[in-house]
């Protein structure tokens, strides 16, 4: 009976380790493929176009307020407004205050959309081409390099999938 249990207890340990040794393993860098390839300058320009072109709309929304905020004070020292009107007319760049920390708000909402809707194709583009690579290479695993403790060189598969990216 002893000698069941042990030849039982080596054949399991006899084809864990033939399993455990059957998986491959590898890694990738997928910010250097990100930055390499050719649509991802480009969806960052057109990011770059659109932050500056809504920077420039707030910077003149900005603007405007501080040149009616610096007019209000001027007329309030000279007292060319009454009480009333000066209250009436703070509480409107108040209202003007509030819509421009609003559009700024929009503004980094917007940004941060267009940069989903311009990167989540390209990030699929590597995604698929890491699962290519791996199907055609035997991996079980391939694991991103920014997660990674520790990779031999050998293991490393990013020239494939750039390679499969055509980069």
């Amino acid at each position: 009976m002893k000698f069941f249990k042990f030849t039982f207890v080596a054949l399991m340990l006899l084809v864990a380790t033939a399993t455990a040794s059957a998986q491959k393993f590898g890694y990738v860098n997928s910010a250097e493929l990100l930055s390499e390839l050719p649509a991802t300058k480009a969806a960052e320009s057109n990011l770059e176009g659109l932050q500056k072109q809504l920077q420039k709309k707030g910077q003149s929304l900005v603007e405007s307020f501080q040149t009616d905020y610096q007019t209000l004070q001027t007329a309030a020292q000279q007292g060319t407004l009454s009480p009333k009107q000066q209250q009436e007319e703070a509480a409107k760049l108040q209202k003007r205050e509030e819509e421009i920390s609003s559009f700024e708000q929009q503004m980094m909402s917007d940004l941060q959309k267009k940069r989903q809707e311009l990167l989540t194709p390209i990030y699929d583009s590597i995604n698929n081409a890491i699962k290519e690579v791996a199907e055609e290479n035997g991996f079980q695993f391939i694991f991103d390099e920014q997660v990674l403790l520790y990779g031999q060189d050998s293991q490393d598969v990013t020239s494939l999938v750039r390679a499969k990216l055509e980069i």
